[in-house]
């Protein structure tokens, strides 16, 4: 039997329904750490700033206390990594993404947003999947706040596609009429990114 048939027998003995894996992966109880260049350090947050601009009827500049006054919703949900590997019933807290938009005031035109992070690092959405109960700015993890390698302060978080365009070290928000493919996008990586249509790459 195969690994990835061998992985998919085992949920079924633990009793979790073997269809919340996409096609293509394997459940891992631990969390793997991938990303692009160094890990940012912060001394501390005073300087720490997240922006929502473009079209939007106002730009919104948060301070760090900002996010934290912000009404804050916790969620349990499944993360599925495009090097293959899931894990299940994670728990994140934060604030709901559609609440932040929601400051700003996002024009009718808007249709697409560009996530920014550190270091000019890049990834693009369509705004209506940014805009679900699910779909958070996060800032913990599992009870804690986030660790350096998982997008210390804070990450975007949106769990139903590929991780990759759920953004680590996250500092903006900005709205277009049209696309932009971000760092991995122009690096051979699919626009969308929907793990259950296995949507990894180019022409995937």
């Amino acid at each position: 039997m195969r690994f990835f048939d061998r992985n998919r027998k085992a949920l079924e003995e633990r009793g979790i329904d073997p269809s919340r894996l996409p096609p293509g992966q394997y459940s891992t109880d631990r969390f793997p750490v991938l990303h692009v260049g160094d890990v940012p350090s912060f001394r501390n947050l005073d300087d720490w700033t997240f922006r929502i601009h473009g079209l939007v009827e106002r730009e919104v500049e948060l301070r760090w206390e900002d996010v934290l006054a912000l009404p804050a919703v916790e969620i349990a949900t499944d993360l599925h990594c495009v090097t293959k590997w899931s894990k299940f019933d994670t728990v994140w807290r934060g604030v709901r993404l559609a609440d932040l938009f929601d400051l700003a005031g996002v024009l009718p035109s808007a249709s697409h947003v560009v996530q920014h992070a550190e270091y000019g690092y890049t990834a693009n959405l369509p705004l209506e999947d940014m805009v679900g109960d699910r779909a958070l700015l996060a800032y913990a993890f599992d009870g804690q706040a986030l660790a350096p390698e998982h997008g210390y302060p804070a990450r975007t978080l949106v769990p139903h596609l590929y991780l990759w365009k759920s953004v680590k070290w996250v500092r903006g928000l900005e709205l277009l009429d049209h696309d932009v493919p971000g760092f991995w996008e122009r690096n051979g990586y699919h626009s969308y990114g929907d793990p259950f249509r296995e949507q990894r790459y180019w022409g995937d």
